[in-house]
């Protein structure tokens, strides 16, 4: 590609990393809002953020009519290919954490008249932690910063580590507590539908690895590389 055609291709690529920012925005705010809504008891704001999901797969539906056309005209070789081929899946992995996020809400609102046994210093740390990671690795995506990539993926550990926290905690409660079960079990839900947040970040990050170094690092395909949540 040369000249104008060169131009135009390069101005599609650019709108369509915008578009992915701001799906990830949505999402990021999904999450955010869904993590309040359930410490806060707030049903309504749970509602607004069901309600809010078909936004989001409005995007998805737009960014792989984006790259379906991209591929089919301009033919894109190399880093170019990879980079569209990424944009692919990263706006599936973008959908999919929207859905998780409405997992969540979906429990505020069944916990909105539960007793209050939250753990709340693990939940908003994982909450943190998960959207620091999304805000990361799409930076990362947009800058072909493959070095940040590989940072926000072995944040996961992280994440990993307050689930199992979590998981603990509830579990003490329900053995003390037999009438906290249902809301226990909730929460364990909803520490798990965060710790596949963090998962599906991970997965962006080793597709940005791949992007920009052509190098595969998912399932330790790479020596010393990072295992993802796929």
């Amino acid at each position: 590609m040369t000249g104008a055609p060169h131009r135009h291709f390069h101005d599609e690529l650019s709108q369509l990393k915008d578009r992915l920012l701001h799906m990830s925005g949505e999402v990021e705010a999904a999450v955010d809002r869904a993590v309040r809504a359930l410490l806060e008891h707030d049903a309504d704001a749970a509602e607004q953020i069901i309600a809010h999901d078909s936004a989001i797969d409005e995007l998805e539906i737009e960014i792989e009519n984006g790259v379906t056309n991209l591929l089919a005209l301009q033919q894109p070789m190399a880093r170019d290919l990879r980079l569209l081929l990424a944009a692919l899946k990263i706006s599936n992995d973008l959908e999919r954490m929207g859905d998780h996020a409405v997992n969540i809400a979906q429990s505020a609102k069944r916990l909105r008249d539960a007793p209050p046994i939250t753990p709340a210093p693990e939940l908003s740390d994982m909450a943190r932690s998960v959207k620091a990671m999304l805000s990361g690795v799409l930076s990362a995506f947009v800058k072909g910063d493959s070095a940040a990539a590989r940072a926000i993926c072995r944040q996961d550990d992280h994440v990993d580590a307050l689930h199992r926290s979590m998981f603990r905690i509830l579990l003490t409660h329900m053995a003390e507590v037999p009438s906290t079960i249902t809301a226990a079990m909730e929460l364990l839900l909803v520490s798990r539908n965060l710790e596949r947040v963090a998962d599906l970040a991970t997965n962006i990050g080793e597709d940005v690895v791949f992007m920009v170094e052509g190098t595969t690092i998912k399932h330790h395909a790479e020596t010393g590389g990072v295992a993802g949540g796929r």
